[in-house]
């Protein structure tokens, strides 16, 4: 069995390589972000309130967190496996996560910051699909418009340049002490998170293994 955490700033690649790797593994990839955007937009109760924090580039409150990832982890579809990307970003939804499961291995992606602010703002998203780019490294075939649909893109609003700056000191603040939680465990492995998307899939792979 696959019980795998991916931990990393926004912007580190964890998504793709997430992707990537769920598939090759056949285990389900369950990405923090995607669960509460998808809230967000079927207006839940629980979207409502994470949509406030989500706005400012704010950390969405543990006990939200914690009870969205404990929902999915129970179904039939993580028994056999699962990735976590975007999970656990707290200490207290760290040890919250170890109650409800053991785990494998935890990768972290170690990128340096200025990479992480020109990923993250020249993101951009189809609204209809979701299917994301990358206006330096994956722009689209058109110009502003996505490649399956040819719906306009946009920019998320945590992926405007004030929003990213406190997403990154936000997760300095609050993240990076899961490093020093997991590696006492002894389930930390740390990649180099730079280069292209196969060169850091290897990575991933290896430290998986």
């Amino acid at each position: 069995m696959h019980r795998i955490v991916f931990l990393g700033p926004p912007g580190a690649g964890k998504g793709t390589q997430a992707t990537r790797l769920s598939r090759s593994l056949d285990i389900v990839h369950l990405s923090t972000g995607d669960l509460l955007r998808s809230a967000v937009s079927e207006r839940t109760n629980l979207g409502i309130e994470a949509d406030r924090y989500m706005r400012a580039g704010q950390l969405v409150p543990d006990e939200l967190v914690i009870k969205v990832i404990e929902d999915n982890l129970r179904r039939p579809s993580a028994k056999t496996g699962f990735l976590l990307d975007g999970f656990p970003r707290t200490l207290r939804q760290a040890e919250a996560l170890a109650i409800i499961t053991p785990l494998d291995r935890v990768v972290s992606f170690e990128i340096p910051e200025e990479q992480l602010l020109e990923r993250l703002t020249q993101r951009r998203s189809c609204p209809k699909c979701a299917r994301a780019y990358n206006l330096a490294t994956q722009p689209p075939r058109v110009a502003d418009h996505c490649d399956d649909d040819g719906t306009e893109l946009v920019q998320r609003p945590d992926d405007l340049p004030e929003a990213v700056r406190t997403r990154l000191t936000v997760y300095q603040d609050q993240t990076a002490p899961l490093l020093a939680f997991y590696q006492r465990l002894g389930l930390l492995r740390p990649i180099n998170a730079a280069g292209d998307v196969d060169e850091v899939g290897a990575r991933v792979r290896t430290a998986t293994a």
